[in-house]
């Protein structure tokens, strides 16, 4: 503001006493806002499953283990209408399939926000903080269909924001995947921008940095590991006792995030942007689905990350605790296995809210992670292959085969949960993951030539857990309506995975 404009403002507030009270509860207001903006470990909650808990027991979870922000993906009205009033501060998701109509029109960026954002906060007391506008849209996965609409997404969101009162509170930002910048020698000062995307993620930067967003980047060491034949496991962690370190100039990195996060800084830096803020929106450790996905090396990872958080240490270039979000809130049973069998079990807490291990957050008197309350599971019977069914049946291949292509079987396989069951347990596992999703109806577990059968003892053994479904809000006691078994519905999804159990 001008030296003649406040003067000049500062004299009519004189003039008009109620001018004056309302100019400095505005500021109060703001100031409050600004002062209870929280930093440190949120978590990110992602809602692709079958049988997902009810957002009010998620939200008690939340509260009862002292998590304070939360990361979605979407922006689910009943979802959002869970967090009213809860104090917890939410960043509300764009999916990319939504890019293409808000880029190209400012109505609609408006519409949206009308819809999922101003009503939230005005008359719900939902406290949204950011907006994510897309999920990673550069991943090459994606040959470049999101190249063109993202930036013009981003300011459209944040025009109806403005037009709306509500951008000094809530902030844009684009989730990325680490792969947008780059160090041809792996060390974090050569880092830059991808070459092939450096102009563009430039503008993206600039606007971020006119408008005080913050550059928010997903960090994966698993996937460092899972993608890398070579790559040094100790180095992955952050308690890296391993002889595996980088050095860069006088800085020492042991372990692959600070080296990942230290090489966007550099490319912020070499680009006039060094002080830019940055979220880290997903960083976290899969217990299954990979000979690396276990309880040991994700209980590893996230409570040394959480220690690094809860002693207040950052990154050799930025020595402050970094602003992140766990990654994932829950196990999700529908998530795409494309990248691999470990996308669905991310979660630090199964499916049903029961945790997974030990975790201190650091938020709460206890030491590890609590429980969802209330949670209501179907009767405790399994769905298993029937004693007196041969495994030389040729009805087994395809009825796994269909039953894996329906259901869950990721826990099955070489280094899993579950790699150490014999092929009848194999069978069993696939035959109740497809009776659990289908909310124990009973023509879910009617294989062609009896080869199943329902118990009441517990298959499960060892690290392998035969799980016991939830209620949803989906299901309806007593009523059968799921899928049944339809031979006209085979798949080959499994018949070289069962080929090698018999």
């Amino acid at each position: 503001m001008g030296l003649v404009k406040g003067v000049a403002l500062s004299t009519r507030l004189r003039q008009q006493p109620l001018g004056l009270a309302l100019c400095c509860l505005y500021i109060l207001q703001l100031l409050l806002l600004l002062l209870s903006s929280v930093s440190g470990t949120g978590v990110n909650w992602g809602t692709q499953a079958t049988h997902p808990l009810p957002p009010s027991t998620v939200v008690n979870m939340l509260r009862d283990n002292g998590i304070q922000k939360v990361k979605l993906f979407d922006a689910d009205s009943a979802t959002l209408n869970a967090f009213a009033n809860s104090g917890i501060q939410i960043m509300v998701g764009i999916p990319n399939d939504m890019l293409y109509t808000l880029a190209n029109s400012e109505q609609a960026a408006e519409n949206w926000v009308a819809k999922n954002v101003s009503s939230h906060i005005s008359s719900g007391g939902v406290d949204i903080r950011y907006v994510a506008v897309g999920n990673e849209p550069f991943l090459s996965t994606y040959n470049g269909s999101f190249l063109g609409t993202t930036l013009p997404a981003l300011q459209n969101i944040h025009s109806a924001l403005t037009k709306a009162g509500l951008d000094t509170r809530v902030k844009v930002t684009v989730p990325l995947n680490a792969d947008v910048y780059e160090s041809p020698t792996n060390i974090p000062s050569d880092g830059n921008f991808r070459k092939d995307i450096q102009d563009l993620m430039l503008s993206i930067v600039k606007f971020l940095s006119d408008n005080g967003a913050p550059f928010t980047v997903n960090i994966y060491p698993f996937i460092s590991l899972y993608t890398t034949p070579n790559f040094p496991l100790g180095f992955a962690f952050f308690n890296n006792t391993s002889s595996s370190s980088l050095t860069d100039g006088g800085k020492i990195y042991d372990n692959v995030f600070d080296a990942n996060h230290d090489t966007l800084v550099w490319a912020l830096q070499k680009n006039g942007y060094g002080n830019l803020s940055i979220v880290i929106g997903e960083i976290g450790w899969p217990t299954d689905g990979d000979k690396n996905a276990n309880l040991n090396y994700a209980q590893q990872f996230n409570q040394g990350f959480m220690n690094n958080v809860i002693a207040g240490k950052g990154t050799p270039m930025r020595p402050a605790p970094v602003d992140a979000y766990l990654f994932s809130l829950f196990d999700e049973d529908a998530k795409s296995i494309q990248p691999g069998n470990f996308e669905r079990h991310w979660g630090l807490f199964y499916l049903d809210g029961q945790p997974k291990y030990a975790l201190s957050l650091g938020t709460t008197n206890s030491n590890g992670l609590v429980p969802a309350r209330g949670v209501s599971y179907l009767a405790k019977k399994w769905c298993i292959m029937s004693p007196s069914a041969s495994l030389d049946d040729p009805q087994v291949a395809p009825s796994v085969s269909y039953a894996c292509a329906s259901a869950d079987c990721t826990s099955l396989g070489y280094g899993t949960s579950c790699g150490d069951l014999s092929a009848q347990g194999n069978i069993s596992y696939a035959f109740n993951s497809y009776y659990q999703q289908n909310n124990q109806l009973e023509s879910a577990c009617r294989f062609p030539n009896n080869l199943s059968v329902v118990t009441s003892n517990d298959p499960s053994t060892g690290t392998c857990k035969f799980m016991i479904m939830i209620q949803s809000q989906a299901v309806t006691s007593g009523v059968e309506g799921g899928r049944g078994f339809s031979m006209s519905s085979f798949v080959t999804f499994a018949v070289a995975f069962l080929s090698a159990f018999l």
